[in-house]
């Protein structure tokens, strides 16, 4: 037996949760009447991790600070203050140097850990910018081998 047009779409209707997300961009609420526009998206997050990073790089304040200043130049971002550069970690898998820059749009931190000398870098802005630039800078700057990159939308 063939189930015609409108019987189809009610059955794909019933079978989508209150709350879920359409093809076409609209959340099902509690009621058909009540069908609200998915949000414009807000910011971006980008969390890059760096593998096989030069050690003298990651273990150098100095240096760590042209990165962020480089890379806020790079995608435009305003900075806030000055970045905060601390080395602190008690437990030798973590000890390392940790960054904080503030920037107008939200926020860029990173940890560099000492013993596999690697990088975990994320970048937090509601203004735009390329992910792909920011890795690839990234990774450049510090010599790295490798690198992942997971990029989240935020609404």
């Amino acid at each position: 037996m063939e189930l015609k047009t409108r019987e189809m779409n009610d059955v794909a209707q019933t079978s989508l949760a209150v709350g879920t997300e359409r093809s076409f961009g609209e959340v099902i609420t509690s009621s058909k009447e009540d069908v609200v526009p998915t949000p414009a998206l807000w910011g971006l997050l980008s969390s890059i991790d760096i593998y096989g990073c030069d050690p003298e790089t990651i273990r150098d304040a100095e240096k760590i600070k042209e990165f962020v200043i480089e890379l806020c130049d790079l995608i435009e971002m305003k900075r806030f203050g000055d970045p905060v550069v601390v080395h602190f970690g008690e437990d030798e898998r973590v000890a390392g140097y940790s960054l904080v820059q503030l920037i107008e749009t939200s926020l860029i931190s990173a940890h560099f850990a000492n013993q596999t000398n690697t990088v975990y870098l994320d970048v937090f802005s509601c203004k735009i910018y390329d992910p792909e630039r920011v890795e690839a800078f990234s990774r450049n700057f510090f010599a790295g081998k490798r690198s992942v990159k997971h990029v989240q939308e935020r609404y």
